[in-house]
Parts: C-alpha cells; sequence; structure tokens
C-alpha cells in the first residue's frame, strides 16, 4: 500500500488520484477524534461504514462534485458484522480498480482504555455480547491482531492527548498539496468603540498609526483603497511597524500549527474600523495567503465606521 499523502496510479493511470484512509483501531483508542482531523483536513469522513459499502463510497468520491475534497477517510471497528471479511473483499476490489488505500490502525494500552472508558462512562461494542468491559477489550485485541498485521501505520495513542494526535495525523497528511497548512487563519479588522471580537486569539491595536479620518479626501474611503493605505503607510517608521507585525506571525504560527492548532483568529483594531485596521487587515491577508495559509478575512465594522 502506498502513502495516503501520495497514492500510486501505476497501474490505472487514467483515474484522478484519490486519497483513501482506513482509520480503525481499539475501541476508545481515539478513532473519532483522528477522523475529526482528518474532516479539518479536507477529507470526506464516514464513521461506522461497513466494510462492503467502502467501493461505493470511493465511487462517489470520484465524482466531480466531490472534487474540492482531499480525499475520503472511513472509520470502521467491530461494531459492523462481519468487519473483517467485508474489509478484506473492499480493499481486494479497490486494489483492483488502482486504489492503494492507506490503513491507520490506533491502539492503547489496556489500563489506559479502561480509564478512558470509566471517564467517558460509554459501553464498549463488545460489552452487548454480555462481556465485562476487560474481557471486551482483550477479544477486541485478539479479533483485530490480524488488521493490525496488515496496518501500514500503527499509532499508540496510551500517552497521546488530543492535540497529539491532531499533530501526528497532521505530520503525515497535511503535505498532500505542496506547503498547505493545516492552521486555518481568520484576521478580523474591527473598530474598538464598537468592542474587540471575542474570539480573537491575538488583538493588535493599531489608533498609533495616522488616521485618514481627518483627511478630507480620504475620509469618505476605506482601508481597501489604495489611497488610504498608503496613507497609513507612508511613514518609514510605519512601514516598519507593519513589516515587523508579518515577521511576527510569520514566526509564531509556524510554531503554532506545529503544536496542532486547527485555527487562529488576528484582531487588527482601529478607532472606528474603517481605515487604518481594514488597510493592515489586507496586507495581513495578502501576505498569509501567499505564504500557503488557508487565510479568510473579515472587516467586522467597515460599514459602521
Amino acid at each position: 500500500m502506498s502513502g495516503c499523502a501520495a497514492t500510486e496510479r501505476d497501474d490505472v493511470a487514467s483515474l484522478p488520484a484519490l486519497d483513501v484512509c482506513i482509520v480503525t483501531g481499539f475501541s476508545g483508542a481515539g478513532k473519532s477524534t483522528a477522523l475529526k482531523v482528518f474532516e479539518d483536513l479536507r477529507y470526506f469522513t464516514v464513521d461506522g461504514l461497513p466494510g462492503s459499502l467502502t467501493p461505493d463510497m470511493v465511487s462517489i468520491m470520484e465524482r466531480p462534485s466531490m472534487g474540492h475534497f482531499r480525499g475520503i477517510a472511513l472509520g470502521m471497528d467491530v461494531r459492523q458484522g462481519g468487519f473483517m471479511e467485508d474489509l478484506g473483499e473492499a480493499m481486494e476490489q479497490l486494489r483492483r480498480r488502482g486504489i492503494h488505500p492507506q490503513m491507520v490502525f490506533l491502539e492503547a494500552s489496556l489500563p489506559v482504555l479502561m480509564r478512558r472508558y470509566a471517564t467517558t462512562r460509554r459501553p464498549h461494542p463488545l460489552e452487548r455480547e454480555g462481556m465485562g468491559l476487560e474481557a471486551a477489550l482483550t477479544a477486541e485485541k485478539e479479533r483485530l491482531a490480524p488488521l493490525r498485521r496488515l496496518a501500514d501505520i500503527v499509532l499508540d495513542t496510551s500517552h497521546f492527548s488530543v492535540h497529539d494526535l491532531r499533530r501526528a495525523i497532521q505530520q503525515r497528511w497535511s503535505g498532500n498539496e505542496g506547503r498547505l497548512c493545516s492552521l486555518k487563519i481568520n484576521i478580523v479588522s474591527f473598530g474598538f468603540k464598537y468592542g474587540v471580537p471575542k474570539e480573537a486569539d491575538f488583538v493588535f491595536d493599531l489608533r498609533f498609526l495616522p488616521n485618514p479620518y481627518f483627511v478630507e479626501t480620504l475620509r469618505p474611503l476605506s482601508g481597501k483603497d489604495k489611497a488610504v493605505a498608503e496613507f497609513v503607510f507612508a511613514e518609514s517608521s510605519n512601514r516598519e511597524f507593519r513589516d515587523k507585525l508579518v515577521d511576527f506571525l510569520l514566526f509564531m504560527l509556524p510554531l503554532m500549527d506545529a503544536e496542532g492548532r486547527y485555527r487562529v483568529t488576528i484582531a487588527v483594531g482601529c478607532t472606528g474600523g474603517r481605515h487604518r485596521s481594514v488597510a493592515t487587515a489586507e496586507e495581513l491577508y495578502r501576505v498569509l495567503g501567499q505564504s500557503g495559509y488557508p487565510v479568510s478575512l473579515e472587516h467586522r465594522h467597515l460599514e459602521l465606521g
């Protein structure tokens, strides 16, 4: 099997590349969390899918309307009857079509799994067969042993936090489109007189910059207009601030990305949220977008300032 980030298509070159990941393993080892990370990375995710339906789901993903997804991640476990046999047949069907799924197997030690179940107070899937929790976990390990041997990647989450698991998956799959950063950046311009955005992770006060509001010809314009941006950053010290702000963010964001953060909101504010903050937000949007980050931009008080 090939890596999920570089699916081989040697035998069926005419088919478009499609990343197919099977996420399985012990109940309580982090499958649901792993699928959420894949979803954040723009994979279409399905949990609890019967193995026999895997080829059908892959066929759906090959439709042009699904092209905005980077791939598909399917969560499977012992809840499905005939799980092992159905999955084996499905994998063989996909291989005949030139699709080579990557299987990720999540596991953890017995004491850790028992502690997690005690915390969540949810029953193990095999407890419905009349087993106690420890017996259910032991039986599951035995049943899934052949699948573990076939897995491309085995992740022991015994000592993982949620962030550790997110990081482990991001490190393997976030590079599927060149340098695509998994950290999503939301840039918000705002006016302090209307209040600071509550969701902001960083807040920068730009009220020290020259205010176009007091220039009659610039007042009706906004920071989206070139003349306003040129006025705000006309002085070399203000351009230096802008450059240092960009340098700071380009230093911090990779560290936050590596830590497993999913989203960061950067808020830049001036008095009314129409001129200085908008001009700065537009510049940050341009630079961070060019640096490979998925960036969104919101001018919250543009029409109020």
